[in-house]
């Protein structure tokens, strides 16, 4: 018992000294990457989209529960779906700070066809993440390591199915919930970034994938239900390496947390997040 404990406590220690670090490390290697690529012609596209989902946590007993959420990304608002997204998990809290999360995920990403306009392109995810959450003072700080093995086809001009293309991407998303009133009912301020690496034999000129921003508030609504909305800036590296997506999103994400557990010790609080 007495190796557990310590154990645990170990990891916890190794958590936080990693996250406190690794907004330095990623600073660094995000201006390097800039500053080589700031030589090369860039094609950026502005797009501007939206996004809804709707997150849930299970509480079941102390250690374990269920997550399980779904999103709808769409572009000019509401004009076309730009992907559907679904994702369940199975979460253990090895504390009130620290869950560890294992699961299945499924994207379906609208692409152009030649023949039928606009198809989708299937990826299946296999994805484990740790998540800390902690207060410093009034201030709610969460740091999320998320690493996903996604299975995607790589589509054919006509829709169809040319292969499978396998790649492995690493995620870590920084955030804060940060109170502007006493009352904890009203609304409250939501800082968050999250950076996204991925690696497979497929990528050659574009290790970076993607960086998000977003700014907006936090309501809750009930003990068991909340919301956040606001605005999201998605920068994203394409395959060819000289191409991006600047996406300027409107996002608006439900949290829904019911806790079954007989007997409520410590503070419950959603694990999932955005796509």
């Amino acid at each position: 018992m007495m190796i557990s404990v310590i154990g645990i406590e170990a990891l916890h220690f190794n958590l936080r000294f990693f996250m406190k670090r690794s907004v330095l490390y990623f600073i660094l290697f995000f201006g390097c990457f800039l500053g080589l690529k700031a030589q090369e012609e860039k094609e950026i596209n502005h797009q501007l989209q939206s996004w809804w989902s709707v997150n849930s946590t299970t509480r079941i007993t102390e250690s374990l529960g269920v997550i399980g959420d779904f999103h709808f990304r769409a572009n000019d608002f509401f004009s076309e779906s730009n992907f559907y997204f679904s994702r369940i998990g199975l979460a253990y809290w090895t504390s009130d700070k620290l869950t560890v999360v294992g699961g299945y995920a499924h994207l379906w990403l609208a692409v152009p066809s030649l023949e039928s306009g606009t198809v989708y392109q299937n990826e299946n995810r296999i994805y484990q993440q740790a998540q800390w959450r902690h207060d410093e003072g009034k201030v709610i700080l969460l740091n999320r390591i998320r690493n996903e093995q996604r299975w995607h086809e790589v589509l054919n001009p006509d829709g169809s199915v040319d292969r499978i293309r396998f790649s492995n991407r690493v995620r870590i998303l920084m955030s804060a919930t940060i109170p502007i009133f006493r009352n904890e009912f009203l609304p409250a301020l939501s800082v968050a970034e999250e950076m996204h690496f991925h690696f497979g034999k497929d990528l050659i000129f574009n290790t970076f994938d993607q960086n998000r921003i977003f700014l907006g508030m936090k309501q809750k609504i009930s003990p068991n239900l909340k919301f956040d909305i606001g605005y999201m800036m998605v920068y994203q590296q394409k395959s060819t390496g000289f191409e991006y997506d600047l996406n300027h999103t409107f996002r608006w994400f439900f949290y829904y947390t019911p806790d079954l557990r007989k007997s409520k010790k410590g503070p419950h609080y959603s694990i999932p997040g955005d796509e």
